[in-house]
């Protein structure tokens, strides 16, 4: 469960999702679920970016003039300014990766399933006694 507040905790969390989403999607046995799952990535991507552009901006600010590397100024500012430049640089690629996996799921939209391909999608069969739902 995210804390809101607590960036170590909630880095903690996103690690174990995304080690959990490796393990579940490594065969599929519903396809129509790759709609959903792909609009979750999707959405998640996009929320890694701007925490990567947010940690960047950490840097960009007063912080890298309080950056200290073996009591060296200049070498902490540097180093500082070098963290900040990948972070942004980080979110950048990763803005790119999630238009391509919002592309995929733009095409998985159009995309029908055959049930004789997935029995799990088969519908369920009903003795001729009982019609449906009971209400």
């Amino acid at each position: 469960m995210p804390t809101f507040n607590d960036p170590v905790a909630d880095a903690d969390e996103l690690r174990e999702a995304v080690r959990g989403l490796a393990h579940a999607t490594r065969s599929i046995e519903d396809p129509t679920s790759l709609y959903a799952v792909l609009g979750s990535i999707s959405s998640a991507l996009a929320s890694l970016s701007q925490s990567l552009h947010q940690l960047g901006q950490f840097h960009d600010g007063p912080t890298r003039k309080q950056a200290w590397m073996n009591g060296d100024a200049n070498a902490g500012r540097a180093a500082s300014y070098s963290e900040s430049w990948e972070l942004h640089r980080a979110a950048e690629m990763i803005h790119q990766v999630a238009e391509c996996v919002d592309r995929a799921h733009e095409v998985e939209a159009t995309i029908a399933y055959s049930i004789d391909d997935y029995p799990s999608l088969a519908p369920v069969q009903r003795s001729k006694g009982q019609p449906g739902l009971s209400l």
